[in-house]
């Protein structure tokens, strides 16, 4: 069984990377010959998605008309946050409404997902059937290129946790259904509460990704990746 459904984060205000997102959208920011929300959109393409939805917010239309012209076959739809930012839960749970009982995968365009990533969202797959829980994929933080990273959580046989001194980062994907989003009665809120909440009853599985980690979160570290011969 594959997962067919898929969310994509593009409506942050990229403030840490200004100036670079004052006119340009963080998703629109060309890493090597594509930008990231292309990188991203073809890693869930050629893992055969074919269905997308992408929440907007900050310049907008700029990324819907991205979605217009881009040659993809996978069909793409809008959330749009114009009005209101709903953070990462709030957006995803408002997004993913047409969903219904299907599982999806969750990416924040801001990491740097190259090919090498495909193998591991075939295992992500795996430990979500077998378990029937979300799922995120996580790297140790020794791999991150940005070595400022504290650590988000633990892991344990496949087993989530947040403890005193973490030494895994989360790398912007997750394999998830609307079951988990449904627990915060809220508009508005982040995935952080989600996440906490099915900590407390070991019930959020991981996978320990193998590869390097690039993640663009500053106009520094766009800098150091984009001077880096990785990209295809």
């Amino acid at each position: 069984m594959s997962v067919k459904h898929a969310m994509i984060l593009a409506a942050g205000l990229g403030t840490r990377m200004r100036p670079l997102t004052l006119d340009t959208p963080k998703p629109l920011i060309r890493v090597g010959s594509k930008n990231l929300l292309e990188r991203s959109i073809n890693l869930l393409e050629n893992h055969g998605v074919e269905k997308i939805i992408i929440n907007v917010h900050h310049l907008g239309d700029q990324i819907e008309k991205f979605i217009l012209d881009i040659k993809s076959n996978i069909k793409i739809d809008i959330s749009n946050e114009k009005n209101l930012l709903l953070d990462t839960g709030g957006g995803v749970k408002e997004g993913t409404k047409i969903f219904d009982k299907n599982p999806f995968f969750v990416l924040n365009p801001d990491t740097l997902w190259l090919s090498n990533y495909l193998d591991e969202m075939k295992s992500l797959e795996k430990i979500y059937f077998e378990n029937k829980k979300p799922s995120l994929l996580l790297v140790n933080k020794k791999l991150s290129f940005d070595n400022s990273f504290k650590g988000d959580f633990n892991l344990k046989d496949n087993i989530v946790s947040k403890d005193i001194e973490n030494n895994f980062i989360f790398t912007g994907l997750q394999l998830i259904d609307r079951n988990c989003l449904n627990m915060i009665n809220k508009k508005v809120f982040s995935m952080n509460e989600v996440w906490d909440k099915l900590i407390e009853e070991n019930k959020l599985y991981g996978l320990e990704s193998r590869q390097k980690f690039y993640h663009l979160n500053t106009e520094n570290m766009y800098n150091k990746i984009s001077n880096l011969d990785i990209t295809d």
